[in-house]
C-alpha cells in the first residue's frame, strides 16, 4: 500500500470523532460530562468547547508519538518491521478514534449508558494487541520490555508467543463478560482482575524463562 495511502487512513479515522462531533454539536448542552463513575452516572462537567479539543489531542497525540518512534529507535528495529509498524500504527488510531466517538456520544447522553461498551472495546484492543505480540521482533519500545526479553531473543520470542495468546484469549474473554455481567462494579473488579494476569504472567514468564536458558547454557558450557 503506498505510504501516503497509509496515513491518509489514519488521519481519515483521527478526524471520524470529528464528523460525529457535527452531527451532534447543536445539541450538545453548554456544560458537558467529561467524568463519569463505575455506575456509568457524570461527576464532573466541562464546556461543551472542550469536545472541540479531546479528541485531537488524544488522536494526534498518538499519532505523532507513533510516527517519532522510529527516528528515535537507536538500532531501527522498528524500521525493519516494515508493514508490522503500520499495522500497530493502524490499531491504535482505529481504538483511539472509537474511544473518542464513544465519549462523545455519553457527553450529548448525559451519561454512559453502558460502561460495558467501554470495558468490551478495551477487551477488543488487548486481543488485537495479543494477536499483533507474536509477530514482532525485539525492540526497545513495542512489546513485553523486560530485562529479559531485551537480553535475550531466544526469551523475547517465547515470552511474546505466551503473552500474545494470554492477551487475545483474555481480550476475547473481557469482551464476551462485558456483554454478560450487567453489574458494573463486578465487571470492573473481573476486568481489574484479567488485566493483572495478563500484566503479571508474561514478566515472570520472562524471567524464570530467562534463567532456564541461563541454566541450559551453563550446562552445555560444563559439557
Amino acid at each position: 500500500m503506498n505510504k501516503y495511502l497509509k496515513e491518509l487512513i489514519l488521519w481519515a479515522l483521527i478526524l471520524l470523532p470529528y464528523a460525529y462531533l457535527v452531527t451532534i454539536w447543536r445539541e450538545l448542552p453548554d456544560k458537558v460530562p467529561t467524568h463519569f463513575n463505575f455506575e456509568g452516572k457524570a461527576n464532573g462537567w466541562s464546556n461543551k468547547t472542550t469536545m472541540l479539543f479531546m479528541p485531537g489531542v488524544f488522536g494526534v497525540g498518538i499519532y505523532a508519538l507513533m510516527l517519532a518512534i522510529p527516528f528515535l529507535d537507536p538500532k531501527n528495529k522498528i524500521q525493519q518491521m516494515g508493514d508490522k509498524f503500520f499495522v500497530l500504527r493502524f490499531m491504535l488510531t482505529l481504538f483511539t478514534s472509537a474511544l473518542m466517538t464513544y465519549l462523545l456520544y455519553a457527553g450529548n447522553a448525559g451519561s454512559l449508558k453502558n460502561p460495558g461498551l467501554l470495558v468490551g472495546l478495551i477487551g477488543a484492543l488487548f486481543a488485537m494487541l495479543g494477536n499483533y505480540f507474536q509477530t514482532i521482533r525485539p525492540n526497545y519500545f513495542i512489546g513485553i520490555r523486560t530485562p529479559w526479553t531485551l537480553e535475550n531473543e531466544q526469551v523475547w520470542k517465547k515470552t511474546h508467543l505466551l503473552s500474545g495468546r494470554l492477551w487475545m484469549v483474555g481480550g476475547i474473554v473481557i469482551v464476551i463478560l462485558s456483554f454478560l455481567i450487567t453489574n458494573n462494579h463486578i465487571l470492573m473488579v473481573v476486568f481489574g482482575i484479567l488485566g493483572l494476569i495478563m500484566g503479571v504472567v508474561p514478566v515472570v514468564f520472562s524471567y524464570t524463562e530467562f534463567k532456564r536458558e541461563k541454566s541450559l547454557l551453563r550446562n552445555e558450557q560444563v559439557e
